[in-house]
């Protein structure tokens, strides 16, 4: 599992490379939280379960990092490691592991406020798999 970033307009891009689908996902999970927050600090003391659906691959990969930046926007969870569970074509199911914010310990890194469609993309390749995702920063 491998990421970068790629220049976009006021926005962030990431580009995430795996040997397999689950760990694409992972992946992009992983990143999203990794641009967000100092993970070094990050224990995965807590766990979090994740299900969600999509109408193909690249829409099932904007509605999870959707669901993962929920559980920071929404609940104040950092993620440190993501485990996907099931994945088909159409739904995923992960466990997030992670812990509440602490002002004291964590370090926000860059404010990250939305998952967009724009240019989401998620391909099997002879090498593996690839995905793309923008974030609204």
């Amino acid at each position: 599992m491998h990421y970068r970033s790629f220049d976009h307009t006021a926005d962030l891009g990431i580009e995430v490379s795996a040997a397999t689908g689950e760990e694409l996902y992972a992946g992009a999970a992983f990143a999203l939280f990794d641009r967000l927050a100092d993970l070094s600090t990050v224990r995965a003391g807590q766990a979090r379960e994740v299900s969600v659906t999509g109408k193909d691959a690249p829409d099932l990969l904007v509605n999870f990092l959707r669901e993962c930046l929920f559980a920071w926007n929404g609940e104040g969870f950092l993620m440190k490691t993501c485990l996907i569970r099931e994945l088909s074509d159409r739904s995923l199911r992960a466990l997030l592991r992670g812990e509440p914010f602490d002002p004291a310990r964590h370090r926000i890194k860059q404010e990250i406020k939305a998952v967009t469609y724009h240019q989401a993309a998620v391909l099997m390749t002879p090498a593996g798999w690839t995905g793309r995702i923008v974030f609204d920063v």
